[in-house]
């Protein structure tokens, strides 16, 4: 006999998922109602108004698509692009070469942008590319590059792309709810995020944007998009004013991603992203007063996802495992390039508390100091106090 589902207390402060919101939790208990019901569409209108908000757009073509961040950036290539497209990406991380491959599948040429992970993809580089090859129809960059915590400005980028009438595709994954997008202020033509980060809900659900430059490529497109259940001609009806049915919706999702929206709106989008900023200084902080280097230069450095050096002769693994097990944290291990060289600690949403910074702190000095590694005992502690006590 199976007993009772009882999973262990962990404080997650790994890249994804993040602790849910206790409101987040008690949405998702709610009863359930049918995905046709007039109440459960006047949820979904409330939704598409709070994704709005945050994505801080007024596109009319903003939904959330059933599946998790990949799904919606697959949403995105696969009802953007035909085959024999010529598409730009950006790969300075995990993420890029993930789109790389989605564009691939759709029988795009893909031109890529290379940068050294941890480090960013420069506007010059975009216009170098642009001006080299005629007819890009999208330019795709990663804002929150979660495989080593760069984050990559837009604004540069997007009026390069935009003077070469291409499209700007923009993955929002981690960024979203954590540090300002500004999906209309930077002109930004499609993008898609998770609920699993920053948002504080649990991974299920992608919201994804376009504006109306998208909308219209889309809609000239000569060929059916490869994917039936992401294809936005049809689904775009069901979110839209005609409620035609096309799949059935995650019912239990959507009320988590409705409350954890409106949790976001409530403490209001720039007290938020202060909040992250100001807790991902201290931590990135502490970790340098300890003695530990970052992986990412200051300037360029996400506030909610931190990759730090490990440090010579402690064992990347056991350090994690020490972690889960005798403090019940999750962190990280690292990806690609980096794995084995760094950890990656998240701070997002709800697990971006004072508490979860301290606590970390003093956990991983410990461990360290188990392993024999020289770390400055209680330095990290007091620098990252004085930062949250301003």
């Amino acid at each position: 006999m199976f007993k009772e589902l009882n999973p262990p207390s962990r404080v997650l402060m790994g890249p994804g998922p993040s602790d849910v919101h206790p409101r987040v939790l008690k949405a998702m208990a709610t009863p359930l109602i049918g995905h046709l019901d007039p109440s459960f569409l006047q949820i979904m209108n409330e939704t598409m108004e709070l994704m709005r908000a945050v994505f801080e757009t007024k596109n009319e073509l903003t939904l959330a698509m059933s599946g998790t961040g990949s799904s919606g950036m697959e949403t995105v290539f696969v009802n953007l692009l035909e085959p024999g497209d010529k598409v730009v990406i950006g790969v300075n991380g995990l993420f890029g070469e993930r789109m790389v491959d989605v564009a691939e599948r759709c029988g795009a040429e893909v031109i890529r942008i290379e940068a050294s992970w941890g480090d960013i993809i420069r506007p010059e580089q975009v216009e170098e590319v642009l001006q080299e090859h005629a007819g890009v129809k999208a330019v795709a960059v990663v804002h929150a590059e979660t495989s080593t915590g760069a984050l990559q400005p837009l604004s540069e980028i997007s009026q390069l792309v935009h003077e070469h009438e291409a499209l700007l595709i923009v993955d929002a994954v981690t960024s979203l709810g954590g540090v300002k997008v500004g999906i209309d202020e930077n002109e930004v033509d499609a993008c898609y995020s998770g609920t699993q980060k920053c948002i504080s809900a649990p991974p299920g659900l992608s919201p994804v944007t376009f504006s109306k430059r998208a909308a219209e490529a889309m809609a000239k497109r000569k060929s059916k998009v490869q994917s039936w259940y992401l294809d936005l001609s049809m689904i775009q009806n069901y979110w839209g004013q005609e409620r035609f049915y096309h799949h059935t919706a995650p019912i239990s999702m959507n009320y988590a991603l409705r409350e954890a929206l409106r949790i976001v709106m409530e403490e209001g989008l720039e007290n938020t992203w202060e909040r992250h900023w100001k807790l991902g200084r201290a931590l990135q902080s502490g970790l340098e007063g300890m003695g530990l280097s970052l992986h990412v230069a200051e300037n360029i450095r996400l506030p909610q996802l931190t990759s730090v050096y490990i440090p010579d002769g402690v064992e990347d693994t056991l350090v994690r495992k020490q972690l889960l097990e005798q403090y019940g944290i999750e962190i990280g291990g690292g990806l690609g390039a980096l794995k084995g060289k760094v950890w990656r600690v998240g701070l997002m949403g709800f697990s971006c508390q004072p508490r979860n910074v301290l606590l970390f702190l003093a956990a991983l000095e410990e461990v360290l100091a188990q392993q024999g590694a020289h770390v400055r005992r209680g330095e990290g502690r007091t620098i990252a106090a004085e930062i949250i006590q301003k």
